[in-house]
């Protein structure tokens, strides 16, 4: 989905700094090669992805939900020296296809991918992150972020994605399906939680931006 009309979503994207020849390669194999490729974070949201970790320069990222490893190429770009993306995912076709591309990128040593149910996988690694990507399940997205919650640290970011899901969430009764109803009460609950400060950006399909203010 894209809220801004498609003129000014181009002029945008020609005033953006152009991403990386893997990334370059691995979109454009993506869009032509999958059905699923909406899945895709794309052109423009990655270099605001992008951007995002730069400003953050942060140590530890955590990715829910990997897909063909765009996202965490962009996220990656922005790490410290020492930096380290976290990344996990359950469907292994993908997974394939996005190690092929970390491999030749120059940022595969900071990259450590998990394969599996994230549910699971979160509780058992032992980081403090100060960023976090979610882009995986709708209806889990609630739990997931309490799940992560007390690994980010106090002034840490968690961004979630598709929270306007192509503007389904505007009418609930309408649109009640599994996904929107659990993302419309996702936006309700980080609206209402007193320990972040948040905005929704409206930009592709909806980013929800958090920050940690206290525990």
């Amino acid at each position: 989905m894209n809220i801004v009309s498609t003129e000014i979503q181009d002029y945008a994207e020609r005033f953006t700094s152009a991403e990386s020849e893997i990334l370059t390669e691995l979109r454009q194999k993506t869009l032509g090669e999958r059905a699923d490729n909406s899945m895709l974070s794309g052109f423009y949201q990655g270099r605001l992805l992008s951007i995002f970790s730069k400003m953050i320069n942060p140590r530890r990222i955590l990715e829910i939900g990997t897909y063909v490893g765009y996202s965490t190429l962009c996220l990656a770009e922005g790490l410290s020296e020492d930096g380290k993306i976290i990344t996990l995912d359950i469907q292994p076709e993908t997974n394939r296809v996005a190690k092929e591309f970390w491999a030749k990128s120059g940022l595969n040593d900071k990259i450590e991918s998990h394969l599996g149910d994230a549910l699971e996988i979160i509780p058992n690694i032992n980081e403090i992150y100060d960023l976090i990507f979610i882009d995986a399940d709708k209806p889990n997205y609630r739990n997931y972020f309490e799940l992560v919650f007390p690994k980010l640290r106090i002034g840490g970011f968690i961004i979630a994605d598709n929270v306007l899901w192509s503007g389904n969430v505007l009418d609930v009764k309408a649109n009640n399906d599994e996904s929107t109803i659990a993302l419309h009460a996702f936006n309700q609950k980080i609206q209402k939680d007193e320990r972040v400060s948040n905005i929704l950006f409206a930009v592709r399909d909806g980013l929800m931006i958090t920050r940690k203010e206290k525990n």
